[in-house]
């Protein structure tokens, strides 16, 4: 299938999840949403989170995509089953992937899990992979200051060491091996954190789980672009806020190309 996968997310947080995609889907076109203009996510209500879930999968059905990927853990959390119920196209999280593969990798059995004020409170994690394995303990801490020190580009920072060994030390005396990367924005700190918890912890990316099981819901429901067909990517934001191009680059790992701020009257939520 030609048609491109869609990605959106509650900012630019969403496109260390394209750069997995690009990066291992070459022959797929990709349409990415980035609601800047309403970001953050993680500290609204689960009611308006829900509203806002909504709003975004319709513009990206509106540009004809055949898989939806939702990069927002705080989205993933709270509004997932909703969409899967609500939609036709395939919808992927970025929390049952990451569960999986965090479950797998824990010798322990002990997993600690970072993220928005929004998705830990939601528990997702937690029930994710009790449903997976009941033994496994999770221990769960809030990051809030990880996504300002991602987008000011201090990812090894003296600042931002001293913020990781204050969130981390809890989880490091639980005696996790595993850690759950919760929020889209954290690879970007990956080797701050990594340093914050010593290299006997493994770290898994949430961006990478989702972009594995895009992978094999494309080859299972047989959705593949072919290859050598025209192959193309299209960025929306729903405002550019300073220093976007910079920040989303860094997240991307390369240049953005065709960046488009999107009218109100294309935007579903504005519509009267």
């Amino acid at each position: 299938m030609s048609s491109p996968i869609g990605i959106f997310d509650s900012g630019i947080g969403g496109l260390t999840v394209v750069r997995h995609l690009i990066s291992r889907l070459r022959n797929e076109s990709i349409v990415y949403f980035g609601d800047t203009a309403r970001v953050p996510y993680g500290s609204k209500s689960v009611e308006t989170v829900r509203r806002f879930a909504f709003e975004n999968t319709k513009f990206l059905l509106n540009r004809g995509v055949k898989l939806i990927v939702v990069a927002c853990n705080t989205v993933s959390a709270v509004a997932l089953e909703e969409l899967r119920g609500a939609f036709d196209v395939p919808i992927v999280g970025v929390i049952d992937s990451s569960a999986r593969a965090a479950v797998h990798l824990s010798k322990k059995k002990v997993v600690g899990v970072i993220g928005t004020v929004g998705t830990v409170e939601s528990c997702a994690y937690e029930k994710a992979i009790a449903a997976l394995d009941p033994t496994v303990k999770v221990h769960s801490r809030a990051c809030p200051l990880f996504v300002p020190l991602a987008e000011e580009g201090w990812i090894v920072h003296p600042v931002a060491k001293m913020i990781a060994n204050e969130y981390l030390e809890g989880l490091i005396h639980a005696g996790a091996d595993v850690l759950v990367l919760g929020c889209t924005h954290y690879p970007v700190l990956r080797r701050v954190i990594q340093d914050a918890v010593g290299n006997e912890v493994t770290l898994v990316d949430s961006g990478e789980e989702a972009a594995n099981e895009v992978i094999t819901i494309l080859k299972e429901k047989d959705m593949e672009a072919d290859s050598g067909g025209r192959v193309f990517r299209h960025f929306y934001v729903s405002d550019i806020p300073r220093k976007f191009k910079d920040v989303g680059e860094r997240f991307l790992g390369q240049e953005i190309d065709g960046l488009t701020l999107v009218n109100q009257s294309d935007i579903p939520w504005y519509e009267r």
